[in-house]
């Protein structure tokens, strides 16, 4: 699949495909999503001030997985970049397209100097973790959430 993938910033046209990837990320990780938050995050992602950044990967033209994150400040580092959403369709799944989204957002990670480039998954997401950790270094981080 590599030959023909290609990797970019979304862009107004890729709406409604981006939709479907989104849809599909939020129904996996069970996180009902109205459809007035997927119209506020696609704003987000391409409107005038987007804060947030997204890419999407094409493949023969069709949008096949998305990636999306962010660039923020720590106590420790100026910027660290923090990849948030990360999707591909089943049918594009061990093609190298989550590789490839990755390593994009690494190098844009280097072009704003970021000192830290990172993300989460669930322990039972096996199959991305089978990928990250040929990727990134695991460690032993565990995430909790406290109720707002």
């Amino acid at each position: 699949m590599n030959a023909s993938l290609h990797i970019a910033q979304l862009d107004s046209a890729d709406r409604h495909d981006w939709e479907i990837l989104a849809r599909g990320y939020k129904a996996f990780y069970n996180t009902p999503t109205s459809d007035a938050q997927f119209d506020a995050t696609w704003h987000r992602l391409i409107g005038p001030d987007a804060a947030v950044c997204g890419l999407g990967a094409r493949y023969e033209g069709q949008l096949v997985g998305i990636a999306h994150y962010v660039f923020h400040t720590t106590v420790w580092a100026p910027v660290s970049c923090y990849l948030q959403d990360l999707f591909t369709l089943p049918s594009a799944r061990g093609k190298g397209v989550a590789r490839a989204l990755i390593d994009a957002v690494a190098a844009d990670a280097r072009q704003h100097a970021a000192e830290r480039y990172y993300w989460n998954t669930q322990t039972t997401n096996e199959t991305a973790r089978a990928l990250y950790d040929k990727v990134a270094q695991f460690k032993g981080f565990i995430r909790y959430d406290y109720a707002l």
